[in-house]
């Protein structure tokens, strides 16, 4: 049997993030903005195949001045780099989910990263008749590793923003 392909539901799919603020709290943010394809061989998960894009210039932290500062040059540079993308090269799969190992571009500079997934869930037909499955993974990486080094010193020592970004991904998938 072929891997059956699906498609990332963006309606039901998030990217969040979170990274420290002020060396006191965590700042959360979303992209609201994601598509792609994954290629899913139950027989065989461990060669499937995940291919994921992000619009940059969808990123939420539900303030207007802080999200123009994150898509300007200091950060994601929107005007240059207006996508964010994933494509996988290796999957581990464990008893309830796996890693998933692929190259992550950000800001147009390309790392290794390493998802922790969980799932995916049985595929099930939703009430239009579509098949669907699910799957939510976690990561952490750091900002300078994508070349998003802008920072503040503080007077009191440390700095304004954290270089660990944690990432939280849901996605729903749907036979394409």
């Amino acid at each position: 049997m072929p891997p059956i392909l699906y498609a990332i539901d963006p309606a039901h799919s998030s990217v969040h993030f979170s990274v420290r603020h002020l060396m006191v709290s965590n700042v959360r943010g979303e992209f609201a903005k994601v598509s792609g394809t994954v290629k899913y061989d139950p027989e065989k998960p461990e060669t499937s195949a995940v291919e994921a894009t992000i619009d940059a210039t969808s990123i939420s932290t539900r303030d207007a001045q802080r999200d123009a500062h994150l898509k300007s040059a200091d950060f994601l540079d929107v005007e240059k780099f207006p996508t964010l993308t994933f494509r996988s090269n290796k999957i581990d799969v464990e008893a309830g989910g796996g890693k998933v190992t692929g190259d992550l571009t950000i800001h147009g500079v390309t790392r290794e990263i390493t998802l922790d997934v969980e799932g995916p869930t049985a595929e099930m037909k939703d009430p239009w008749g579509k098949q669907r499955m699910g799957a939510s993974a976690t990561a952490k990486l750091s900002r300078k590793d994508f070349g998003l080094t802008w920072n503040a010193a503080l007077e009191t020592g440390g700095v304004m923003v954290g270089d660990e970004v944690k990432i939280t991904i849901d996605v729903e998938i749907v036979r394409a």
